[in-house]
Formats: C-alpha cells, structure tokens, sequence
C-alpha cells in the first residue's frame, strides 16, 4: 500500500503521540516497523519534503532560496527560539511578507545545528473526538488542572475551551473544584461569547460535573451534557493538550500567592489566544479562527506565497544566466 505524504506525516503524528509505544501503536495501524523508521529518518533529514516518493534526481533550482534569506531565517529562529520550525515558517510569512515552506526552515535549522533529533514524546491523550465540531461555539470543552501555591495549598483551575477554534473563552482559578466554580467559570464564559445558541458542553466524570446543582444550572440555559467514557482522557483531547502545552510553561516558575499564578496565566492566554500558531487550524492562532479572521490571513498567506516564488524564480533565473 502506498501513502502519501501527508499520510506519512499523520501516522508520524499518531506514533509520536500514543500512549501505547511505538510497536503496539504500529500493530494497531497495520504499518510495518522497518517502513515506519524509514519515513521517520526521511522526516529527521529533511522535514516533510523527506515523506515524499522520489520520482528521479530532478531538482527544482528554481525555487532556491538565496544566502542571504537563509541567513536571515537563521537570525530570526535566534531571536524566537521558543518557536519550531514549523511556528518560525508561519511567524516569517505574517511578519516579514516572505514565504518558506516549513520543511525548508527545518533544513536550514538542521544544517545550522538548530535542531536536535526528534524523540518520540508520550501523550497522555489524544486530539480528537467523534463528533467533529464546525463551527465556534458548537461545542465548549471543560476540565479542571491544579496547581500547588507556595504557602498557600493547592489552587484549582477551571478552563472553559471551544473545540473548534481552540479558543480559551474563560478561566477561573478556585480553591475549590465544586459545581458552583464550574457555574462561575460558565457564567463569565457566555457572557464573553454572547451565543446565539447554548453550545454543548464536553466534560469528564468528575463529581462537580457529575452534581444534580449544575444539571440543573445547565438544563436551565438549554445547554447539553455530554460526559466522555470513565477512565478514557482521549475524549477531552483538546483541554488535555492545553494543559500540557500551559504547564510546560507555567510550572517553570514557583508561585507565592494566587495573583501571582492569575498574572502568569493571563500572559500565557494571551499568548495562546493570539498569537501561538496551531497546526491543526491552518496554522492560525485560536483568536483568529474564533473570531472569524482566519480566511482573510489565508488569502494573504496564499499572496505572499505567490510573489515570493514568482520573485525567487526570477533570482535564480539572473543567476543562473551569470
């Protein structure tokens, strides 16, 4: 059976992403050991162009990207090393008006001794859920996350997420986790999306969204309970990966007070809401989805892309002839 690049890319994905290791996770997608760890090291080399079936030894010359552009990529992931190849690749193309294909800013960085080798990381859920959500407000994921305050104990977070923007639409911090701090969080929630319909709320089994007082909180706003599977994280992907991705953060740093935790997470929503590019919306931010603006930065996007081709073609061209 032959694959795709981006099918290549997504089972690279998948394997990087389960919990069940690498082999059991290989058997359950029918995919042979020695196939995979060629496409991977195909990956390590050259980034998503590495995923491509090779038709021959041609090579697009043309499409060559100059020193001195190479350099500057090299100047601008010095600048931003939080970002990853692929965020630095987008973050050129909206700032600097100059497309680079992400595979190519990885084997500038790879060159550079920017990059280490990928190893596999171990997730503990996934990014999916059955019924797909198409538009923002569909669908709210919730959940709780802890935090331990230097001297004053454990303090709780409750995040409400659309789950098709990705979009944090509130966060409170509790000293509890109780239905009334799920009320609260909700409260503020609808006032900010000011919905024309209640959207659906996805939540685990914890007794706080198990409680008769918010059925009923939620029965009396026409809002819909969905519950995912007792002991199947998987369900509330996108939260979960939210909350890796906050506390790989947040948790750098020991916190003394609870309005020292609430500043830190307003800096880190912030930079999530507007201006963390996710990969799996286009590589927009979650505030652009939400909010409508994606399409219009897509066009640009596909302008930009256009004129830097048309413009690094005609270089390579002059050169070429000289």
């Amino acid at each position: 059976m032959h694959y795709s690049q981006n099918e290549k890319m997504e089972i690279i994905r998948l394997v990087e992403q389960s919990d069940l290791g690498v082999i059991r996770t290989l058997r359950q997608l029918k995919v042979n050991k020695t196939t995979f760890y060629k496409w991977y090291n195909g990956y390590q080399q050259h980034g998503y162009d590495g995923l491509a079936r090779r038709s021959g030894n041609r090579k697009e010359v043309w499409n060559k990207i100059n020193l001195a552009d190479r350099d500057k990529v090299v100047e601008i992931a010095l600048e931003r090393p939080e970002l990853s190849s692929r965020e630095l690749a987008w973050h050129i193309i909206d700032k600097y008006s100059y497309y680079i294909s992400e595979s190519s800013v990885y084997r500038i960085l790879k060159l550079n001794g920017l990059i280490t080798t990928p190893s596999f990381r171990i997730m503990s859920a996934s990014d999916s859920f059955q019924d797909k959500t198409t538009s923002v407000n569909q669908m709210w994921q919730t959940d709780f996350t802890y935090f331990k305050i230097v001297g004053w104990g454990w303090y709780y977070l409750s995040t409400i997420l659309d789950d098709y923007s990705r979009f944090i639409v509130n966060w409170k911090l509790c000293a509890t986790m109780k239905a009334e701090d799920v009320k609260q969080t909700l409260d503020e929630a609808l006032l900010v999306a000011q919905t024309h319909a209640p959207p659906k709320l996805l939540s685990d089994n914890g007794s706080c969204y198990l409680s008769i007082e918010l059925a009923e909180y939620l029965n009396d706003r026409n809002m819909k309970h969905v519950r995912g599977r007792p002991l199947h994280p998987q369900t509330q992907g996108k939260i979960e990966r939210y909350h890796r991705s906050m506390k790989n953060v947040v948790k750098l740093d020991n916190y003394y007070s609870p309005g020292q935790l609430e500043s830190k997470m307003k800096q880190f929503v912030q930079y999530y809401n507007y201006e963390r590019y996710h990969e799996s919306i286009n590589n927009l931010t979650p505030s652009e989805v939400y909010y409508g603006t994606g399409e219009r930065k897509l066009r640009h996007r596909e302008k930009i892309k256009q004129q830097t081709l048309i413009e690094r073609k005609k270089q390579n061209q002059i050169n070429y002839l000289n």
